[in-house]
């Protein structure tokens, strides 16, 4: 199969997984991967993982299928950044989709779907390597049983859109408690969008880390 990855950005913490699996699907199959629309050929498979462009129809008809990745219990968790806003909200369990592009975002058919169940106390390194493993593994199994997959219609109320998180969003409260707040604080990127918080007339960027794994 000729297979495109689809990342438009250079610098995200799940590039050097596509890198790996690049490396080890290259063996029985063509897989390149690309940083802008612009790049793109034609092929079997298109994934758009963490895609920011508008992928069109005339950039989708150039392949037999594509596929965006995308965690979040569809239809519910359209939008951006989908399984951050739900550890912030709490919840302990991600469900990672494959799903067809399409013209409405996040609408498309599920083709497949994984459960992943977080402990609590992952840091956002943790969490995006469980992510990302997932996420390679239903790469692979779309590849492998590619003509086998029966796509299902997404089915029941989506909800609301989650909105793009920006560096505000990485804030702390100073009135609140850690305890009330570390969700948020373990699932903001210290290298791009550090917490912070603004007390007595200063600001001041927060960095969380483990002195310990959990007994």
């Amino acid at each position: 199969m000729k297979i495109t990855l689809l990342c438009t950005n250079k610098n995200h913490p799940v590039m050097p997984y596509l890198e790996e699996w690049q490396s080890r699907m290259n063996v029985e199959h063509d897989v390149d991967i690309v940083d802008s629309k612009e790049k793109l050929s034609c092929g079997d498979i298109l994934y758009l993982v963490s895609c920011s462009q508008i992928i069109g129809i005339n950039e989708r008809k150039k392949y037999g299928v594509s596929l965006v990745l995308h965690a979040s219990d569809l239809p519910k968790g359209r939008g951006w950044s989908p399984y951050i806003w739900s550890i912030i909200k709490g919840m302990t369990e991600i469900i990672v989709c494959v799903i067809e592009a399409n013209d409405s975002v996040d609408t498309g058919d599920i083709w497949l779907r994984k459960k992943i169940t977080l402990q609590g106390h992952e840091l956002l390194p943790e969490i995006n390597e469980i992510l990302f493993r997932v996420e390679l593994d239903l790469m692979t199994e779309v590849v492998e049983q590619f003509d086998k997959i029966k796509p299902k219609t997404q089915l029941g109320d989506p909800g609301s859109y989650m909105p793009r998180r920006t560096p505000e969003d990485s804030r702390l409260d100073p009135s609140k408690s850690i305890a009330e707040q570390f969700d948020l604080l373990r699932v903001v990127d210290s290298d791009r969008f550090p917490a912070f918080l603004d007390f007595r007339g200063v600001r001041y960027i927060l960095k969380i880390e483990k002195a310990n794994e959990p007994e």
